[in-house]
């Protein structure tokens, strides 16, 4: 079998965003079926063709999203508040997917499993490999936030005459896969899912550590935290604390010059065609404490639940606060030239947020309700012909209580 590949994956992940995406359709986020010999089979699992989201969703479950959470978090059997016992304080929380992934392969019941390690020589380029030892998998541990060709790895499964399979990945991913999934002559495969937002190219993410860190060559892990902070962790164990509202987003030319057209095009942060999510938003936050949040969503999730539940420790959710008025607020901001605000304001702003914002739950569907707000204003403003192909029905529906508002801001209506 031969492969379209240009380049070794390793040096994919060092592009820039302009030589990743030079010759390939304007909303891209390099999921890897462009890149090997499924290519032909683009423009029927492309999220950013033709999102089908509601018809693989329908396909999974028999239903589609009820009002509620669910048109935010979608579709579950359960979600639960989850660590493991023993922490793995080398992975980015504390080492749910790749112990999930390991123990598939300790048990026979995958051959193989698609996961992501960082390319030879950096800490957070991402390198998709098919791991087919447990040890290969937990060498996988750790966020590399950055976009990975990861179904391109499939390749690979085909030429190997593998059967059964695990992949890992981010929702654009795991909808090409599901589009695709009775084409691929699997017998076996089990879908985990990591949520995602706003991901960017390798050199990109270098220049965002560099200005939202003290010490950007030290950083080993990053992530933006229920309390309103960019949290970096460095080599010698200290954790830098960076407020929101602190970062120079201007000083990386906007949102829109950081982050691929296809990441602000996205309604998935919750990956919900996946068998389980595992992710952080919606759990509580005692420092150092590592609580996750996993949603199983179909009876195969519900299998690597109870393969993973011997190694897990059960907590509990909380909420707090109302989004809502910050969200209609929002909605403003979005309209108008984003300024940075002077240090005292952005202080107090900090605090505000902190002491007054939402907590838990709340948090997430905040963050949720923010990321679908602002990507349909994205895709209005600079791929509007588009809107009804790549704009799911139920982002609609979850931001139906902010339509008179957004009228108001834009003088259209939120829906089409």
């Amino acid at each position: 079998m031969t492969t379209t590949t240009v380049r070794p994956l390793h040096e994919i992940a060092l592009l820039s965003q302009a030589e990743r995406f030079k010759g390939r359709p304007k909303l891209c986020s390099d999921c890897g079926i462009c890149g090997g010999e499924l290519r032909p089979k683009m423009a029927q699992s492309c999220v950013f063709v033709n999102n089908k989201h509601e018809e693989l969703e329908l396909k999974l479950h028999g239903r589609n999203r009820r009002d509620g959470d669910e048109l935010l978090f979608g579709i579950s059997r359960a979600i639960h508040v989850i660590r493991m016992r023993p922490v793995n304080y080398e992975a980015q929380w504390s080492g749910v997917i790749t112990t999930m992934g390991a123990l598939l392969l300790e048990q026979g019941l995958v051959e193989g499993v698609i996961c992501t390690h960082a390319a030879p020589g950096t800490r957070w380029a991402p390198l998709p490999v098919l791991a087919r030892t447990p040890e290969e998998v937990r060498a996988s541990a750790g966020n590399k936030p950055c976009i990975s060709p990861n179904l391109e790895i499939l390749d690979q499964v085909r030429a190997s005459g593998l059967k059964r399979i695990a992949f890992i990945g981010t929702g654009c991913q795991v909808h090409a896969l599901r589009a695709l999934e009775d084409e691929l002559g699997l017998e076996r495969l089990y879908v985990i899912g990591l949520p995602c937002t706003d991901n960017t190219s390798y050199p990109d993410l270098l220049r965002f550590l560099k200005i939202a860190s003290k010490s950007p060559d030290t950083v080993v892990h990053q992530e933006f935290m229920q309390d309103f902070r960019v949290w970096f962790r460095h080599e010698n164990g200290t954790i830098e604390k960076v407020n929101f509202v602190d970062l120079d987003v201007s000083g990386l030319g906007g949102e829109r010059a950081m982050f691929p057209a296809a990441c602000m095009s996205c309604f998935d942060y919750q990956n919900g065609l996946t068998d389980l999510t595992v992710g952080y938003l919606g759990a509580p936050l005692p420092p150092e404490e590592r609580w996750q949040w996993m949603f199983v969503r179909t009876e195969r999730g519900e299998e690597l639940f109870e393969l993973l539940r011997p190694h897990l420790e059960l907590g509990t959710y909380s909420e707090g606060g109302n989004r809502r008025p910050g969200i209609k607020a929002y909605i403003g901001m979005l309209r108008r030239p984003k300024v940075r605000p002077a240090a005292p304001i952005r202080k107090f702003v900090a605090w505000m947020q902190r002491t007054k914002g939402p907590k838990g739950l709340e948090f997430a569907r905040s963050v949720i309700e923010q990321k679908l707000l602002r990507n349909l204003v994205f895709v209005r403003d600079l791929h509007g012909r588009l809107e009804g192909r790549i704009v799911p029905g139920y982002v609609y529906r979850a931001l139906e209580y902010t339509a008179e508002v957004y009228e108001q801001e834009f003088e259209r209506p939120l829906k089409r």
